[in-house]
């Protein structure tokens, strides 16, 4: 493309040489003719003149007394009735330029010049228009070459950020390069480029979310088939494997919740549930765990609220909230269910040490961990119950306190006994 950006750019430049040059060498030609012509003829116009005024002053015609009136190099022929003819000068020989004048007293004065003064002068016009030319050609060609860099390197820059993102690596690069057509192509790269370091970002985040929450379900099915395959009893076999089939269905839910989150964060499937089911159906999954740590998990507040969400979400987010104490907390596990306004609240505090204090606003941040864990778990319940509208927050750092806030449905059901109830 270089090489034909520069040589159009030469082609035409020769052409328009070509017919001015042409052109201006025609018409410098001729001028420089006729103005030849045009001093033979007012130098045979003055010698006649002056000699008309020498006949009339009865003064003897000689070429001596006129050759002064001739200009270098050419030759006058003075025709006198009864005095005879008067020559000055050498007769050119060759193609030359002859004016005849003709005088008052009947004297014909001619002058003749050599052609060749004129072509010595047309001579040297044209290497004056070649000169020039050839110093427009050189500019042109430096000008052609300007160009052409110009226009080719971002096409090459173009190239190469085309064959990054093909490589891997969407970096957008934020290059303009003062074409509108092609920085109208870049902005379609850049585009492209945020569009695919998004869809990575997403991805890499769906995997590191699946991991993540994947792994309590699969533990605590594990665990069940564990159970039954050391016990004897059929009962409790029975027990356990119902158990186990309600670990499938968590886990089932959990997958088509980190699909419909990966096409669309926002997308959600809010009802209206009772929190009491929830937390026992949490108490009854994390307990096995904690037994075998020498902890206990338990639950109060107030009973039969309902609220607004998705049940499978709000057990995802309790799981991680009862994983993340039972791995960096200590002591027993609360979760505490109360009212403030129109929201039902679900606390989970421990007997742990709590949350550093210079990590206490960034403690949802994904990659941000106290313990040198994966800092993922806060960051994906943060965002499943801002899915469903709700909200999570740190309320206290030591002890460690963790509050859900969820919308209360409308729809409420009389409490049976008392509030404060330890499940």
């Amino acid at each position: 493309m270089r090489r034909r950006l520069i040589h159009s750019t030469l082609a035409v430049v020769l052409v328009v040489i070509a017919v001015f040059g042409v052109s201006l060498v025609i018409v410098e030609t001729r001028t420089i003719s006729d103005s030849a012509q045009e001093r033979v003829r007012a130098e045979a116009i003055q010698l006649a003149s002056i000699v008309d005024s020498r006949l009339l002053g009865d003064q003897r015609i000689t070429s001596a007394a006129l050759s002064a009136q001739v200009g270098s190099g050419r030759y006058a022929r003075i025709d006198i009735p009864e005095q005879g003819i008067v020559e000055i000068g050498e007769p050119p020989t060759g193609d030359v330029i002859t004016e005849t004048a003709h005088g008052e007293q009947g004297e014909t004065v001619t002058v003749k010049e050599s052609r060749s003064a004129v072509t010595r002068e047309v001579g040297r016009t044209l290497v004056i228009i070649a000169g020039v030319a050839l110093l427009a050609i050189v500019a042109a060609v430096l000008l052609a070459v300007r160009q052409a860099n110009r226009l080719t390197s971002p096409f090459t820059d173009l190239a190469e950020t085309a064959e990054r993102l093909g490589s891997g690596d969407p970096r957008p690069r934020h290059r303009r390069y003062g074409v509108p057509e092609l920085d109208r192509v870049a902005d379609v790269l850049d585009s492209s480029a945020e569009r695919i370091a998004r869809m990575l970002t997403a991805e890499r985040r769906l995997a590191a979310d699946a991991s993540h929450q994947l792994r309590t379900p699969l533990t605590a099915l594990s665990m069940r088939l564990e159970e039954i395959t050391v016990t004897d009893d059929l009962t409790t076999a029975r027990d356990e494997a119902s158990i186990a089939l309600a670990q499938v269905e968590r886990l089932t839910d959990v997958v088509e919740r980190l699909l419909t989150n990966s096409r669309d964060p926002r997308t959600g499937s809010a009802v209206s549930f009772e929190l009491d089911e929830v937390i026992t159906q949490q108490l009854a999954e994390w307990r096995p765990a904690y037994r075998s740590e020498g902890r206990a998990v338990v639950s109060s507040g107030k009973r039969h609220l309902r609220a607004v969400g998705t049940p499978g979400a709000v057990a995802q987010v309790l799981a991680a909230l009862i994983e993340n104490s039972l791995v960096h907390g200590g002591g027993t596990v609360a979760l505490r269910t109360r009212v403030t306004g129109n929201q039902a609240v679900i606390e989970v505090t421990d007997e742990g040490p709590g949350v550093p204090a210079h990590l206490g606003s960034r403690i949802f941040e994904r990659t941000i961990s106290g313990h040198n864990s994966t800092g993922i778990g806060l960051a994906v319940a943060r965002d499943l119950a801002e899915a469903d509208g709700g909200r999570l927050e740190m309320l206290q750092l030591r002890p460690p306190v963790f509050g859900l806030f969820l919308s209360r449905s409308q729809v409420a059901r009389p409490s049976r006994g008392g509030d404060k109830q330890v499940r």
